[in-house]
C-alpha cells in the first residue's frame, strides 16, 4: 500500500466537517491527478466520510489519520480505509493493526520511538512533527543508524510546497503529508477548483508521476 502511495509522493491530510464536503474534496483531488487522501479522526465526520468516499471513488487510496484507539482503527477499516496513520506509537493500536494486516504508520520523532515501532513489526513510520522536530536534518540523523533496516518514512507536520522537495529527495521517504493542499479556509469557502490546482501542482513538484 505504501509503495502505491510512493508513486504520488504526497498525501493530503484533511479534517472534514461532513461527508458531503469530503466527497467534494475527493472529487477535487481526483481532478488534480491526486486520488489520495488521509481523512483524520479529528472530526466526528471521519468514519462516514471514508465510507462514502470509498463507495463513490473506488479508485482512491483513502487512509485514516489520527488513529488513536483500537476502536477508531476498527471503524476506519470497516469504513474502507486502505491505510492508517497515527501521530505517535501506541503499542496497543499498532499491535492490532499488525495482527489484522492493516497497513499502518505510527508516529516517531526519536530513536527510541523508531526502535519501539520496529519491535512491534512496522517498517513504515510517520516522522512527526517533522519541521518542529528538526526537519530534514533531523530525519537524516535518524535514518543513519537505522538505514539498514529497510525503514521508510512519511514526514508530516509543517510541510508545504516550499520544503516538500527536500524530504522527497531522501530515498527513505515514501511520501510527505500535509494540510496545505486542502486548507480549511478553501473548503469552507467551497473553492474546490483551487484545491484541484494545488493538488496538480503538488503532484508535479513531487515528480514521481
Amino acid at each position: 500500500m505504501f509503495k502505491q502511495l510512493r508513486q504520488y509522493g504526497v498525501v493530503p491530510v484533511v479534517a472534514v466537517d461532513s461527508p458531503e464536503d469530503g466527497l467534494r474534496l475527493c472529487e477535487a483531488l481526483c481532478a488534480g491527478g491526486l486520488p489520495v487522501a488521509e481523512i483524520t479522526f479529528r472530526t466526528a465526520a471521519a468514519e462516514a466520510t471514508i465510507r462514502a468516499a470509498a463507495t463513490r471513488f473506488p479508485e482512491m487510496i483513502l487512509g485514516a489519520g489520527t488513529v488513536l484507539t483500537v476502536d477508531q482503527l476498527k471503524r476506519a477499516t470497516g469504513a474502507g480505509a486502505r491505510f492508517g496513520v497515527a501521530p505517535g506509537t501506541n503499542p496497543t493500536v499498532v499491535e492490532a493493526a499488525v495482527a489484522s494486516g492493516f497497513p499502518f504508520a505510527p508516529g516517531v520523532c526519536t530513536p527510541s520511538d523508531i526502535e519501539r515501532a520496529y519491535a512491534l513489526g512496522v517498517t513504515t513510520l510517520k516522522f512527526f512533527p517533522a519541521e518542529a522536530a528538526g526537519g530534514v536534518k533531523m530525519l537524516k540523523a535518524l535514518i543513519g543508524p537505522y538505514g539498514h533496516l529497510g525503514l521508510q518514512f512519511c514526514p508530516t507536520g509543517g510541510i508545504d510546497e516550499a520544503n516538500m522537495g527536500a524530504y522527497l529527495a531522501l530515498p527513505q521517504v515514501a511520501v510527505v503529508g500535509g494540510t496545505w493542499i486542502a486548507k480549511k479556509e478553501l473548503m469552507a469557502a467551497g473553492q474546490w477548483s483551487a484545491i484541484t490546482e494545488i493538488a496538480r501542482q503538488a503532484v508535479t513538484k513531487a515528480g514521481r508521476r
